[in-house]
């Protein structure tokens, strides 16, 4: 009967010890598990974050909302119409383009941009002579003409066309040039650098012609 008793003792102490261990696998298993979880967890959330940078915060350069304005302030100022030149921003000048053989005399004006700034011309400036007689308007030549951008510190020009007094007389004495550029009131009066005299005329209209700007070349 102690063999017996001694046998069972140690069966019930090999049953204890086996059901302890399996206790243990089984709590060793239900750490393992939120371990794992927290760790997928923390993988997400980084990926999260980075997403919420790239969406939420700092849009990609030129691609956000600064970006966008900035992209559209550029176009505004590339195509926004200049302003129109100013006559004290233009250093007017006048000069003798007469080409030996021409019937008619010309007379160049070159007005450059001086302003710091570019800026429009439109059509047409306003031409009189001063003359013995009294102011000489000259008369539009009738070609079309477009606005011009004056850029800064360039030139452009414009001719004017007067008939060459032939007659033998005296003829009318030429004393100035008085130039309104377009769409202003204020004049430059200019030394007249063409000849001297016009041939008299019977008052029925203006022998002399104004082209518009540019029609003596795109200056510099």
């Amino acid at each position: 009967m102690r063999v017996h008793k001694l046998a069972f003792a140690v069966l019930a102490v090999a049953a204890s010890l086996s059901l302890t261990a399996c206790q243990n696998d089984d709590d060793g298993t239900g750490q393992s598990d939120p371990s794992s979880a927290s760790t997928v967890s923390s993988t997400s959330g980084g990926s999260g974050s980075g997403g919420s940078d790239q969406g939420g915060g700092k849009a990609p350069a030129g691609n956000g909302a600064d970006g966008q304005g900035t992209a559209a302030g550029t176009g505004s100022d590339e195509n926004g119409k200049a302003g129109k030149c100013r006559t004290d921003e233009l250093e007017i000048t006048a000069t003798d383009s007469t080409i030996d053989g021409d019937t008619d005399g010309t007379v160049a004006v070159t007005l450059k941009n001086g302003g710091g700034r570019d800026c429009t011309l439109s059509a047409y400036a306003g031409v009189d002579l001063k003359t013995s007689s009294g102011p000489l308007s000259a008369k539009r030549t009738g070609e079309k003409a477009d606005p011009f951008v004056l850029k800064d510190g360039k030139s452009v020009s414009f001719g004017i066309d007067y008939p060459i007094n032939k007659s033998g007389g005296s003829g009318v004495r030429v004393t100035g040039l008085v130039v309104t550029p377009p769409d202003e009131t204020k004049s430059v009066t200019l030394d007249w650098p063409g000849a001297g005299t016009l041939p008299v005329t019977d008052g029925s209209g203006s022998p002399v012609k104004v082209g518009p700007i540019g029609s003596a070349g795109q200056g510099d």
